[in-house]
């Protein structure tokens, strides 16, 4: 069975914003995000919505683009956000576990219509979704996130691969364009700058 070199740390990445979510609770969903023009309601619908889409890929089920919908999860999120996430990201690590997932066809319309890439590939990109968005719900809450350095190590290279400019000005742009360095950036901070969040973020 081959995997992807990343696969433990994926997962490591997704129990970690498992984590910050667990620290939701109804009240906290109107607060600001590091995400512009979204409220936590909206990033924790976009995050459980996102499971959903790329379990459906792994599963073969891509294509419909209602697989990614986040419209039938905003009452489950309000009510409960924490067992919701939860859920959705116990589906995607399960359908990302299958045997020879690396290579299989992920069909991501999301990307365009008729994208369809390598399994690696397409968890690369949910790799560093969640790397970001576990900060992202921390950052919301003012609660302090960390992930294992090898976790960090393991999504570096695949952030810093996403290409800047003016592409990211887009409306359907995943990130912002990147916030300049700072001399005392460590290996985290670099791969928040270059996705567009600034890591003092209060």
């Amino acid at each position: 069975m081959r995997m992807p070199t990343f696969l433990a740390q994926h997962r490591a990445a997704v129990h970690a914003s498992v984590d910050a979510v667990a620290a939701v609770r109804p009240e906290h969903l109107t607060l600001a995000t590091p995400c512009a023009e979204w409220n936590l309601a909206d990033l924790l619908v976009h995050m459980t919505a996102q499971h959903h889409g790329f379990a459906a890929a792994a599963r073969g089920n891509g294509a419909d683009v209602s697989a990614w919908s986040g419209a039938p999860f905003r009452q489950a999120i309000a009510t409960d956000p924490a067992a919701t996430y939860a859920a959705a990201a116990r589906d995607v690590l399960e359908a990302f576990a299958a045997d020879g997932i690396d290579e299989a066809p992920f069909a991501l319309p999301e990307f365009g219509v008729d994208v369809t890439v390598p399994g690696a590939t397409a968890m690369g990109f949910h790799f560093v979704d969640y790397v970001v968005h576990g900060w992202d719900v921390a950052a919301a809450l003012g609660q302090p996130f960390s992930l294992p350095a090898d976790v960090v190590a393991a999504a570096l290279p695949v952030a810093m691969s996403v290409p800047d400019g003016d592409l990211r000005d887009a409306d359907d742009s995943p990130f912002a364009r990147a916030v300049p360095a700072d001399d005392s950036d460590d290996d985290f901070a670099r791969l928040l700058r270059h996705l567009g969040r600034n890591p003092e973020y209060r």
